[in-house]
């Protein structure tokens, strides 16, 4: 069997279920509405938050399981806006296996712990690598290519569209990685004692740092971080995420009976992977030629772009759970 192996563009209408399990290239779209600032719909993004917030909230008061399984659909739904995102270069994602291992992780996670997350990771890796390499292809790889070479619609006509199954199991088990693996520790937070205010905290903490960056940013924002990833991203608004994170990672630390000492050390680690999150995300776009990693939430773009930072930040206040409370 040889790995690269010539298809041609599939048909222009595909079945729900091609459509659903292989996404086509995420598209970039105009931000529609009479409200808008940076280039946002602001109404429908407070509209969106609002909701988001109340079912996260709903989950924790009537039952932790909930929460569980909410983040387990919140993967889903992420794994498959980034295979939108990868099918703009001709790179497909094995859902089908990624969905399974998810919700396996997230068991796992929740009734053993490390021990089981890393065993479902292994797990749903494997399967993945089956998967890629012994499927046919359903990808709109047409679309893509045109995506690829919009400069020259002739490039493209002439070219040949390749699937490189070595590459779309290594993007499978980069995926498995950073969405299933890192939301595992989520998950194991919940499972532990006081589980339910050390997820506030998780939720909580990244947003301080976004806010607190985004005020200093605005009023004293001069020397940009990382201009070719992230160019709103300053140096000054890094401060600002610095002291928001501090003071409530203090508040949070005397909530839940913790070492008050280790709040400054706490509140600079989330802070960092807080801010490789977003930054982390942001160069997964910017490679792929992307504003928003879709376009499911109007005013906010994906859920990924929502839970970006949060991602990075589980396993640093996990390791703190341990540590420090």
């Amino acid at each position: 069997m040889t790995t690269n192996t010539a298809v041609s563009a599939p048909p222009a209408k595909r079945s729900l279920f091609v459509r659903l399990f292989y996404p086509g290239p995420t598209q970039n779209r105009v931000v529609e509405g009479p409200a808008r600032k940076g280039g946002r719909n602001v109404p429908a993004a407070v509209g969106v938050a609002v909701l988001l917030i109340g079912l996260v909230a709903l989950s924790l008061i009537f039952n932790k399981v909930y929460f569980a399984l909410l983040v387990a659909v919140a993967i889903c739904v992420a794994l498959w806006e980034l295979a939108g995102a990868f099918a703009r270069r001709a790179v497909g994602l094995p859902l089908l296996p990624l969905w399974v291992g998810t919700f396996g992780s997230v068991a796992c996670a929740y009734v053993i712990g490390p021990e089981g997350l890393l065993a479902a990771v292994f797990a749903t890796s494997g399967a993945c690598l089956v998967w890629s390499f012994t499927t046919q292809a359903q990808y709109d790889y047409g679309t893509a290519l045109e995506i690829a070479h919009p400069e020259d619609p002739r490039t493209y006509a002439h070219d040949v569209v390749r699937r490189s199954r070595t590459l779309e199991a290594a993007a499978a088990i980069f995926s498995v990685c950073y969405l299933p693996f890192l939301a595992g520790f989520a998950v194991m937070l919940l499972a532990q004692h006081q589980g339910v205010g050390k997820i506030v905290a998780l939720i909580a903490l990244p947003a301080l740092s976004d806010t607190g960056g985004w005020l200093a940013g605005i009023t004293f924002g001069k020397h940009p971080m990382a201009p070719k990833i992230s160019p709103k991203k300053t140096w000054e608004g890094f401060v600002g995420s610095v002291i928001a994170t501090t003071i409530g990672t203090g508040v949070v630390l005397w909530l839940l009976g913790g070492t008050l000492w280790a709040t400054p050390l706490l509140a600079l680690a989330v802070v960092i992977s807080a801010t490789l999150g977003d930054l982390g995300e942001s160069l997964i776009k910017r490679d792929l030629g992307l504003k928003d990693m879709s376009n499911l939430l109007p005013g906010h773009g994906g859920l990924l772009d929502r839970i970006d930072s949060i991602l990075t930040t589980a396993p640093v206040l996990y390791i703190a759970s341990v540590l420090a409370l």
